[in-house]
């Protein structure tokens, strides 16, 4: 039970560091409630899935190949940059309310799936640490062990996308709507700075 907690707090160790999918989720609680923050979380999380399952397979080394590294960088950069701007223009003219967002909450699910796909820092992240975490316990554990340790750091990535989502939607009923707006606005300039750096990660592969 003790090895479960370990990697259930390991889990969540490594999805707190600020990022892109925490930016998103902070603006859609704040714009739409709990439900569609945790979407974009249970997307991202579906996405960590594949990569796990990848590096697990010892598949993830196609990702390796440069077309893909390209692409992955440019198509990021896109749904960043893209989303931010979206974010930061209608924090604007956005109608706080007690209700419930009107956007659809699979266009979430997809915003945070895209988002945590397209980012080459999640392969090298679940390459490293995931692929590290294998190598350790492979050696003394069976593989029965190891399929729980996977889930034990996956449940933790999960609370905290739950955590996240609860914290977002509280600042909605809790919070001045100015104060909401400015925060929208930081998550989406946020989007918008990760973008860039995955666009000049981009360019600077395709220039090498």
């Amino acid at each position: 039970m003790g090895i479960l907690l370990k990697y259930m707090l390991l889990g969540l160790s490594l999805a707190a560091p600020i990022g892109p999918i925490n930016a998103a989720q902070m603006d859609k609680g704040i714009r739409s409630g709990f439900w569609h923050a945790w979407m974009v979380g249970l997307g991202a999380t579906t996405a960590d899935a594949i990569y796990m399952a990848l590096v697990y397979m010892g598949l993830v080394h196609f990702l390796d190949a440069p077309v893909i590294k390209a692409f992955l960088w440019l198509f990021g950069c896109f749904v960043l940059i893209y989303t931010g701007i979206e974010s930061f223009q209608s924090s604007g003219v956005m109608v706080l309310s007690k209700k419930q967002g009107s956007e659809k909450k699979w266009r979430c699910f997809l915003s945070g799936f895209f988002m945590s796909l397209t980012n080459p820092l999640t392969i090298l992240f679940w390459l490293g640490i995931y692929g590290s975490i294998l190598a350790e316990t492979a050696a003394t554990y069976h593989k029965q062990q190891l399929f729980l340790i996977s889930g034990a750091i996956f449940s933790g990535i999960l609370l905290w996308d739950f955590t996240m989502a609860l914290v977002a939607s509280s600042f909605r009923r809790y919070l001045a709507d100015s104060l909401l707006k400015l925060i929208s606005r930081i998550s989406g300039l946020s989007l918008i700075g990760f973008g860039c750096y995955f666009g000049y990660q981009a360019f600077k592969f395709l220039w090498n």
